[in-house]
C-alpha cells in the first residue's frame, strides 16, 4: 500500500488532464470530445457494417431529428442536442441495462461531465426541463431505427422497449456506419458549425 490517492483523472490527446471528481469546464476541448465520441461504439460494438456506428454519429442522428421534427431548432437548442451523450468521450456508453446495474454513482459523474463541457461553449449546465424531453424523444427515435437497421432487432421487439416512431421516416435519416477519423471530423464540423451560429 503507497498511501497514494486513486488516479481520478484522464489525459487526453490534447494534453489536458480532465478531472473525473471535479471537470473544470477549462480541461474541456471539442478535439477531444470529437476523437473520443468517433471511437466510442453504440450497441456495444454489436452492430452491422464494416464500421462501428459510434456515438458522434448518433449524436448527429439525434440533432437530425430534432430538426425534422421542429425546423425552427435553434442553435442553442440544437448544440444542446450534439453534446446530450457528449460525456460519453470519457466514461464510454453504457447500455441501459448495465446502468441500471451500476446505479446512481454513475449519474452522478455524467451530470459533473455536463456541466462541465456546456459551460465550455457557454450554454447553461444543464438543459431546460422541456427541452431535454424534447431530446430524449429524438434519441429514443434514433435508438428505434438503430435497433431495427444496425442491431438485430426486429420491428416489434423495438417497438417495445421504444415505441414506435411518428413522423420520422427511415428514408429521412442516414444510419450507414462511417469510418472513425470521418466520423470525428464530420461531428467536429457539424459541432463548429452550429457554434459559429450562437
Amino acid at each position: 500500500m503507497t498511501g497514494k490517492e486513486p488516479r481520478a483523472w484522464q489525459r487526453m490527446l490534447s494534453g489536458r488532464r480532465l478531472d473525473l471528481l471535479n471537470p473544470s469546464p477549462l480541461d474541456v476541448e471539442l478535439d477531444d470530445i470529437a476523437h473520443g465520441l468517433a471511437r466510442v461504439a453504440r450497441w456495444n460494438g454489436q452492430t452491422h457494417g464494416d464500421h462501428a456506428f459510434s456515438v458522434a454519429q448518433h449524436s448527429m442522428l439525434v440533432e437530425d431529428i430534432m430538426r425534422l421534427l421542429r425546423p425552427s431548432l435553434s442553435a442553442t437548442d440544437r448544440l444542446f442536442a450534439l453534446l446530450h451523450d457528449a460525456p460519453e468521450y470519457v466514461i464510454g456508453d453504457m447500455i441501459s441495462p448495465f446502468k441500471t446495474v451500476v446505479g446512481g454513482a454513475y449519474k452522478d459523474v455524467e451530470q459533473r461531465l455536463e456541466a462541465a463541457i456546456h459551460l465550455r461553449v457557454s450554454l447553461p449546465p444543464h438543459p431546460p426541463e422541456k427541452l431535454k424531453k424534447e431530446i430524449k424523444k429524438a434519441d429514443t427515435i434514433a435508438a428505434y431505427f438503430e435497433a431495427t437497421e444496425l442491431a438485430g432487432f426486429n420491428t416489434e421487439e423495438a417497438a417495445t422497449f421504444f415505441g414506435r416512431p411518428s413522423g420520422i421516416t427511415l428514408d429521412q435519416l442516414n444510419l450507414t456506419p462511417l469510418p472513425t477519423k470521418q466520423a470525428q471530423f464530420t461531428y467536429l464540423d457539424r459541432l463548429q458549425l452550429v457554434l459559429a451560429g450562437l
